[in-house]
């Protein structure tokens, strides 16, 4: 293991709501002014824009505890729900709005515009919020290694995490919405295996000369190296309902890297997964959660996905051991139910209710 545990950083999208209608409200300008006059959550934490003009991002800082991912998650959160009912809005952090209404403006930027006129239809009303997860690994070449080493386990991090069972107030049948509505655009999915940093840096570009990425900042990778910071960035999670949703894809997330970091100094590189059983791996857990079939990428057959989740979790528990985190996770895991079986359980209700509930959810233990 590393001598010391990977730096973590979460970075989560958030929908501003009208508690009247239940529709998104373009107030993210409003409600990030007045948010940003409030006391920080910390120095180098952000609050921001994201696409669309419905959506607010609290990132934090670089964490080397979960404790302080904790603590920061909470204090961007109540910055920014504080503000939101400033302006008479709900906060809540949904990875599919329950009710879409007609799509909204882009947030301003030249970037923005570039991927509203690339994506055209595909991206326009794509109120679609994930949680995302920046571990530190310095070395690119050993980010892109990282990467393949993930690949396996992406699956079960989204099943942990669906919290998006809805589609413009009807019920999808599926526990992540969020990730089918994103499979519309270019390279969506596991990432292919990479041989080099330079390997996947060509690929990348290559996307980009063919016009169907906007820059080499982008992709639709689940997980990547990132190209703005040194770290491995985990896309794969919807926004969590609750603030401890949020840490245990942090706790995970960083686990899996140390541990694929092991593998690694060990002379073990990862074997590539298939592309097809990748993309069926992904559907199968967008679509029933942890509670339901799964694919075991390692074998390329049908496995319970609350079997690979535990799999997962005895993988990476000698690194859950060495940063603290083990007892977080197990007690995350105990009674876990998903943000989607929280939403339907308030479902009869009708979509206030829905709502209703994802607000108080998201502001949860803050």
């Amino acid at each position: 293991m590393t001598p010391q545990p990977c730096t973590v950083g979460v970075e989560e999208e958030l929908l501003l709501v009208d508690p009247d209608t239940g529709l998104p409200v373009e107030a993210a300008g409003r409600v990030l002014a007045r948010a940003r006059r409030l006391p920080a959550a910390a120095d180098d934490a952000l609050l921001q824009t994201e696409l669309l003009t419905t959506q607010v991002e609290a990132a934090t800082g670089i964490c080397r505890t979960i404790e302080e991912i904790r603590g920061q998650i909470r204090a961007g959160r109540a910055q920014l729900a504080a503000a939101a009912r400033a302006e008479g809005l709900w906060l809540v952090s949904t990875g599919t709005p329950v009710l879409a209404g007609p799509p909204p403006a882009a947030s301003d930027g030249a970037r923005f515009d570039l991927i509203m006129r690339t994506y055209a239809g595909v991206v326009a009303g794509y109120q679609c919020c994930g949680c995302h997860v920046h571990v530190g690994v310095a070395d690119r070449e050993l980010a892109v290694a990282v990467l393949n080493h993930l690949a396996p386990w992406l699956p079960s991090l989204l099943a942990l995490s669906v919290n998006s069972p809805f589609d413009d107030g009807v019920d999808t049948g599926h526990g992540s919405w969020r990730i089918v509505t994103q499979s519309r655009f270019p390279g969506f999915g596991i990432a292919p295996w990479f041989a080099s940093a330079a390997d996947y840096d060509r690929t990348v570009e290559a996307l980009v000369e063919c016009g169907v990425l906007a820059d080499a900042h982008q992709s639709f990778w689940l997980a990547r190296a990132s190209a703005r910071l040194p770290t491995v960035e985990l896309r794969v999670a919807d926004a969590c309902g609750t603030v401890e949703d949020a840490v245990l894809q942090a706790a995970l997330s960083r686990a899996l890297v140390t541990t694929a970091l092991a593998e690694l100094a060990a002379g073990r590189e990862a074997r590539p997964v298939d592309g097809q059983l990748a993309a069926a791996a992904v559907w199968t857990a967008a679509r029933y959660g942890p509670c339901g079939p799964g694919v075991d990428l390692r074998t390329g057959r049908p496995a319970p996905a609350e079997r690979l989740i535990s799999e997962l979790i005895e993988l990476v528990t000698p690194a859950l051991v060495d940063s603290g985190d083990l007892s977080t996770v197990r007690a995350a895991r105990t009674g876990h139910r998903t943000g989607t079986d929280h939403q339907r359980r308030v479902a009869p209700g009708g979509p206030l209710a829905v709502l209703r509930a994802l607000a108080a959810r998201t502001m949860e233990a803050s």
